[in-house]
């Protein structure tokens, strides 16, 4: 979505234990395939959100990333606001940032999430043994761009990407 992209952000929260080293690593692993300088910035308070964003525009990244965080996606508004005030094309997760004003977000579908415990839990209630259950791992994911903020960003989105998008929110 950010062809000339070289600099990226990663914004994780450091209180999220082995989910922060999982997704730095897939982070650099990617960043290194792309040819990407990263920078991390971390936060897990508002106030060091906001420092964040202000690294964050010291840096001169050409797009954030932002880890999947219960705690990020409670800031939506706040972290719209800031990556709108400083241009940034940022990417989340869910539906929910993309919707407050992040440019893009690819993650799983959380309503297929919640059907998937539910046939777990029913499961369980109907007499299954736990360790009977096999492993699900997530198998729909959505793809969603935000139109408007791309325009506001600048940035020209192909029509065979937005094609592709699950959503494009307008």
């Amino acid at each position: 979505m950010v062809p000339k992209a070289s600099r990226i952000a990663v914004l994780v929260n450091p209180s999220t234990g082995v989910a922060i080293d999982i997704t730095l690593r897939a982070v650099q692993e990617a960043a290194r395939a792309l040819a990407l300088e990263v920078t991390v910035l971390k936060a897990k308070t508002p106030a060091e959100i906001d420092a964040a964003f202000e690294a964050l525009a010291r840096e001169r990244a050409d797009a954030l990333f932002i880890q999947a965080d219960g705690f990020f996606a409670s800031r939506r508004v706040q972290i719209a606001t800031l990556a709108a005030r400083e241009r940034m094309p940022a990417s989340y997760a869910s539906r929910e940032m993309v919707e407050a004003g992040l440019l893009m977000g690819y993650g799983t579908n959380i309503a297929d999430m919640f059907r998937q415990v539910g046939i777990y839990t029913g499961s369980i209630l109907r007499g299954a043994k736990q360790a009977g259950l096999p492993v699900i791992q997530a198998t729909k994911f959505e793809f969603i761009i935000n139109l408007q903020t791309a325009k506001s960003l600048g940035l020209d989105i192909s029509p065979t990407l937005l094609a592709r998008a699950d959503e494009v929110i307008e």
